[in-house]
């Protein structure tokens, strides 16, 4: 007899797994690209009405996307990371929307939205290091 809750955990571990390392190469060069890469990607917080230090901004969206990827992959601080995620998320998926873009160009944002929604709903699954270590919170 297949255990259900055995594979919904294995999809929980592969779906991590799959999601994290695309977020870790989308970041990586973003997080390499430097202080000029990191000012064009924090001044799209504008579209926030945030205007003030684009650098830290990008920067931190930079290594959200790559900590952030390589935390899902772990489980670790599973929740609170797929919060960063989110926020990452809304920002991409709001500066699209306002630039007019088509669904095509805002659906990758839209679609990964989704799915650290999902994760922070769900949490990361019994195969993660927050379940081994913070049981209570996985």
């Amino acid at each position: 007899m297949i255990n259900r809750e055995a594979l919904v955990n294995v999809g929980l571990l592969v779906l991590r797994v799959g999601i994290g390392i695309i977020f870790v190469f989308h970041g990586l060069p973003k997080l390499m690209g430097g202080v000029e890469t990191w000012t064009q990607l924090g001044s799209t917080m504008s579209v926030m009405g945030i205007t003030f230090a684009p650098v830290f901004w990008g920067f931190m969206a930079a290594a959200t996307e790559v900590g952030g990827g390589l935390f899902i992959i772990f489980g670790l601080l599973h929740r609170l990371v797929a919060l960063m995620l989110i926020f990452t998320m809304v920002v991409a998926l709001l500066v699209h929307v306002a630039a007019g873009d088509p669904f095509a160009v805002y659906s990758n944002a839209l679609k990964a939205l989704v799915v650290f929604v999902a994760f922070a709903i769900s949490g990361p699954g019994i195969y993660s290091l927050d379940y081994k270590f913070f049981r209570r919170i996985a």
